[in-house]
């Protein structure tokens, strides 16, 4: 069984919308070494359509380093109903059922597969069971405004804390993996 791990960078209030306009003053040699640990094994790239269509925007044109030349040449799996032609492949669209569809994937051979920078995917998927591990880079800004990570209405998901770290920058790395919640605490 493939393992799924979603990745995120965040702020103390949750937001994950748009980083490209925060994290980069708090891009070091400690979150470059995350970042590079989270591609480490993976053979398949999760996506929504949102996430899909900005990296299409953005990845294709860049070349000759690591992070990129990962994510160019990775396979990406992108749910949506709307999409019917993927121009930056290697891609599938996964239409329909996306929990059957991702569910499928998971029992697949191969290596794991990486979700990053889709909130809404990972919420579904997280109350779906089909999440191994959430990795939190939480930067110390709060944005006040933006897309969360967890949303009003979302039912509990139970996670249990396997490890953090701090960085000089102020950044805490945290990685999460799905636990029963005790509600007779």
């Amino acid at each position: 069984m493939r393992i799924i791990t979603a990745s995120f960078f965040i702020s103390v209030d949750g937001v994950v919308d748009a980083p490209q306009e925060w994290h980069f003053p708090y891009a070091n040699d400690d979150v470059a070494r995350v970042v590079s640990h989270a591609t480490r094994d993976v053979d398949a790239l999760l996506m929504g359509r949102h996430t899909y269509e900005e990296w299409n925007a953005f990845w294709p044109t860049q070349r000759g380093y690591p992070l990129a030349d990962f994510i160019n040449g990775t396979h990406k799996y992108v749910a949506s109903d709307t999409l019917t032609d993927l121009g930056w492949g290697p891609a599938s669209v996964l239409s329909g059922d996306v929990v059957a569809h991702v569910a499928a994937l998971k029992n697949s051979e191969g290596g794991n597969i990486a979700i990053n920078g889709s909130g809404t995917l990972t919420r579904h998927l997280l109350q779906a069971g089909l999440i191994d591990a959430l990795h939190l880079l939480v930067h110390p800004i709060v944005l006040g405004a933006g897309k969360h990570l967890f949303e009003a209405g979302t039912a509990p998901v139970g996670l249990s804390l396997q490890s953090q770290e701090s960085f000089d920058n102020g950044v805490t790395y945290q990685v999460y993996t799905p636990a029963a919640i005790d509600n007779a605490a």
